[in-house]
Order: structure tokens, then C-alpha cells, then sequence
């Protein structure tokens, strides 16, 4: 498994070949001509014509969150989804520490996916087909709405004259908290203590400052409710 081509050069194929110490990442349309292993770093509507052009014989996988392994056939194949976010000019070892979904045709690729999973310092969970969908919209709410969310935060702290680096630590200290407590137990907060007059006054400046934002504060907070209903 030394000789991988990894076809793809963006964010995730320039990580993945050089955390692999594979030759720099190929473009598109390459066969991969020559390799064992062919792992295909495009976006998810091109996978199976990138698959198309590979030459017959080697492994090919691709890393797509939500589509299986049979949009490669007649390839044996398999899936290499890193469950980590790939910032531009991400080192090699970005990879080190995080999950993994894997999925494959047959035992030698599913074994090649694992292989390649724990060069790269990452823990495999094998995923299904059917629930690779519900698996990527969980990453995807995890990872880029907690974006979304803290880019909204920030624009209203700043309309109060503070940056988003006084907010940090408490973003950072909320994700340990329900990392190692669970949502339940880290829930705190002025719904979390049934505290409704400190919820208006939030609305009212919201409402003042950033309008646009209050059908999302008024949805976070009915979900915040259920959330802190369950824990009772």
C-alpha cells in the first residue's frame, strides 16, 4: 500500500498526500496509472467520473461524507471520510486524532481503508450506505453551523464594542463541557435557569441591533428549551 496516487489537489488531497507521503496530489481527469491505491479528493459530483478515468486494477476510494462506495464501480473500492475540518494551509498532521467513516466492496479494500485511516492518526468507525447521509448532516451541523452560530455571535458583540477574542474562551470552554458531560449536563445559561426576563431583554436588543438575527435566536431558544426540559 506504499504506492497511492492521490487525485485532487485542493484543501483535503494536498493534506491527505502529504500526511500519506504519497507523490504531490494529481489533477483532474488523471488514471492513476501505476498506482496500488487511487484516492479520489474531488467534489461529490465528479467522484464518478473521476472514478471513470482511473485505470482498471487499483484500489480506488474516495472521501466523500455522504455517498458510498458503489458510485466507483466497477472499481473495488472504498470510502475515507476524515471527520475534520481542512482550513486552508492545514498541516499534514490536521488529521491526527480525528474520527473517521469507512466503507468498502469487499474485505481487502475495507481493510486498506482502516490501513490508511490509522497511518494517518485517525480513528475508523465503519458507516453504512443507508446512514452515510445522517452521519454527514450531523458533521456538517457540528462543524459548520457552530460557524454560522458564532459568526452571528460575533456580529452582535460587536455592536457592544467587543471582539470576538473575549468570546472565545467561552466558545472553547462550551465544547469541552459537552465533550466530556454531554449536552444536558454542560447546558447553562439564562433558558437553562428559567430565567425568561433576561430571554426578552436579549430579544429587545437583537431586535434594536440586528433584526435579521432574531428568527434564529427565537429558534435556538425553543430548541434550548427542549434541551433543558430533558434534563430534568
Amino acid at each position: 500500500m506504499e504506492n497511492i496516487a492521490v487525485i485532487g489537489a485542493g484543501r483535503l488531497g494536498t493534506v491527505l498526500a502529504a500526511a500519506l507521503h504519497a507523490a504531490p496530489p494529481l489533477g483532474r481527469g488523471a488514471d492513476g496509472a501505476g498506482a496500488e491505491v487511487v484516492l479520489l479528493c474531488v467534489p461529490d459530483a465528479e467522484i464518478a467520473a473521476a472514478a471513470a478515468q482511473v485505470a482498471p486494477g487499483p484500489l480506488v476510494g474516495h472521501c466523500s461524507g455522504t455517498l458510498g462506495a458503489d458510485v466507483l464501480a466497477p472499481h473495488e473500492a472504498f470510502t475515507l471520510h476524515p471527520l475534520m475540518t481542512v482550513p486552508h494551509d492545514a498541516p499534514p498532521d490536521v488529521l491526527r486524532g480525528a474520527g473517521c467513516a469507512v466503507g468498502a466492496t469487499s474485505d481487502r479494500a475495507l481493510a486498506t481503508a482502516h490501513g490508511l485511516a490509522t497511518r494517518l492518526g485517525m480513528d475508523a468507525v465503519e458507516v453504512a450506505d443507508v446512514d452515510r447521509a445522517a452521519y454527514h448532516t450531523a458533521a456538517s451541523m457540528a462543524a459548520n453551523f457552530l460557524v454560522t452560530l458564532e459568526a452571528a455571535a460575533e456580529r452582535v458583540a460587536a455592536t457592544a464594542g467587543v471582539d470576538r477574542a473575549l468570546l472565545t474562551p467561552l466558545v472553547r470552554a462550551s465544547v469541552e463541557n459537552w465533550a466530556a458531560l454531554g449536552p444536558e449536563r454542560a447546558l447553562t445559561g439564562p433558558i437553562a435557569r428559567g430565567d425568561a426576563a433576561t430571554v426578552e431583554l436579549h430579544r429587545a436588543a437583537l431586535a434594536e441591533r440586528t433584526p435579521d438575527l432574531l428568527p434564529l435566536y427565537d429558534a435556538l431558544c425553543d430548541a434550548t428549551r427542549d434541551l433543558a426540559g430533558a434534563r430534568c
